[in-house]
């Protein structure tokens, strides 16, 4: 399936299943000078962020795929919540640490496997340690109490608290609830966004904001079967992401 570049407005034709293909999108994906944190999802044209099974599985493509491993090639951590965690079966990014962000521990569905232990970190309010490890000991992953001024974590804390252990290149892969937080609080530098051409039901919008995000479009692919692969990053004079 071949996918044209339409923003910026080359026309030049891909294919993601060819190793020329691959490189193409390794170097558009590539993140541009202050580009810290980005936002990585895919949504349907109803705005649901999942497919009828319940997953993201449903609603993605090859090339879909593709960009997530370009992203996450480039990322030093990949940010997701518990509940994501549990409805896909997260399983651990190739390369970059898996920061899991929880209140609860509750990790039930997971599918990340013994290099957990070396791979990935539990990220909870502090006061919230000995319930979130006691939960996840399976795992053997490191939790990791960050303070807070409220009940929930805010991205500029999680930012921090990742940059404090030198992973300061950052992926938000959601769900609705942490994306929404990261672009409410304008933490996310790039967001890419992969829309399918699919009308499935929903629940309610994969991101959910108060405000208008103050994002741009700066790429977009669209390929044979219809979907687009956006790429939006900040308006000029717009402030970097927080814990920079």
């Amino acid at each position: 399936m071949l996918v044209t570049e339409v923003l910026p407005r080359t026309l030049r034709t891909l294919d993601p299943e060819s190793d020329e293909g691959l490189e193409a999108i390794a170097e558009i994906y590539r993140p541009a000078a202050g580009v810290r944190v980005r936002m990585n999802m895919v949504t349907g044209l109803t705005g649901s962020a999942v497919g009828e099974d319940g997953t993201s599985d449903t609603l993605t493509s090859p090339t879909d795929r593709a960009i997530l491993k370009t992203i996450r090639s480039a990322a030093d951590a990949v940010v997701v919540g518990a509940q994501t965690v549990r409805a896909e079966g997260y399983v651990l990014p190739r390369s970059a640490t898996l920061a899991i962000v929880t209140a609860s521990g509750d990790l039930s569905g997971h599918r990340l496997g013994p290099d957990a232990s070396r791979r990935a970190l539990i990220v909870c309010p502090r006061g919230r340690e000995s319930e979130v490890a006691r939960r996840t000991a399976a795992l053997g992953a490191p939790v990791v109490g960050v303070d807070s001024a409220g009940a929930h974590l805010t991205p500029d804390e999680i930012l921090g608290a990742l940059a404090e252990r030198g992973l300061r290149s950052v992926v938000c892969e959601g769900g609705t609830s942490l994306a929404s937080a990261f672009l409410g609080a304008g933490a996310i530098d790039e967001a890419c966004v992969s829309v399918a051409p699919a009308l499935t039901p929903s629940s309610g919008p994969f991101v959910d904001l108060s405000e208008r995000a103050e994002l741009v479009v700066t790429g977009m692919l669209v390929d044979e079967a219809g979907f687009s692969y956006l790429r939006l990053g900040r308006n000029p004079g717009r402030a970097p992401s927080p814990s920079a």
